[in-house]
């Protein structure tokens, strides 16, 4: 079994599928939707509408880049107010068309610095929690690398959460943890250990409802074919939309209400 350290490197990796190349292998026909109406465009969030087989569905994630250049273009992943914002106007507008959102998380957490605060990043990261918390729409969010902290649960808040066996999902980065509790960055992989923030630790606490393995055997030391991981996140996108389907509006807004009082 890996250790925790060994999982947030691998969350890291940055050759890990992004959140457009998820968007070009489960969906088709995807419009890509831009701006916050107020500010800018924030390029470390995507967002749009497409079509899960013939269902036209919303879809919103954290993007990252695979080199220098196009991690520079995306904020590294950590989104501005703009970003949450933009996000935020998606899922209004899927909730007046009625359309299941899907969301991909791959960030350490939201842009850290005067300009994001300037603009408000708390105020946008607690609106977007409000607005999940009502939505009358099934929510599927996927966390597909790294999910860190408010930035990550700001677009978090699904009926159904699920996991890539190579990713995390904590408070905050290890690194983080270890400055706060032994003033020693240098400590990260003992605060892995103890932070449980593992795909399997957090499926045991049942705060995630599944994992996408990427590996094969019990050794877990040979990577599955990419094409049969994302048919298993087809397949279970696919599960849940139909389960949802049977359920009202009001009871796939309790569904969710319910999941997140459990905490």
């Amino acid at each position: 079994m890996k250790k925790a350290s060994d999982i947030v490197k691998l969350a890291r990796d940055t050759q890990k599928m992004t959140t457009k190349e998820w968007i070009a292998a489960l969906f088709h026909q995807f419009i890509e939707l831009k701006g916050d109406r107020y500010y800018a465009d924030d390029q470390a969030i995507v967002g749009g509408i497409a079509f899960f087989d013939e269902q036209p569905v919303t879809i919103i994630g954290t993007q990252k880049g695979h080199d220098l250049a196009s991690n520079m273009a995306c904020n590294f992943g950590s989104p501005l107010p703009e970003g949450y914002r933009k996000a935020y106007r998606l899922m209004e507008q899927a909730e007046k068309f009625q359309r299941p959102i899907i969301t991909f998380v791959n960030t350490a957490g939201a842009y850290c610095s005067s300009e994001s605060e300037s603009r408000g990043i708390g105020e946008a990261i607690a609106q977007n929690l409000v607005l999940m918390s009502q939505l009358t729409v099934p929510i599927i969010t996927i966390i597909i690398g790294e999910g860190g902290s408010g930035g990550a649960l700001a677009l978090a808040m699904g009926n159904k959460v699920y996991m890539l066996e190579h990713s995390m999902y904590s408070v905050l980065s290890p690194e983080g943890f270890a400055a706060i509790l032994w003033k020693d960055a240098s400590k990260s992989a003992e605060a892995a250990d103890m932070m449980k923030l593992t795909p399997d630790s957090l499926l045991d606490l049942n705060i995630i409802d599944g994992i996408f393995q990427e590996t094969l055997g019990k050794a877990k030391r040979r990577l599955r074919p990419k094409e049969q991981v994302i048919e298993d996140v087809r397949s279970e996108i696919k599960q849940v939309l139909t389960f949802y389907e049977k359920l009202t509006p009001e009871e796939i807004k309790q569904d969710r209400q319910k999941r997140f009082r459990k905490y």
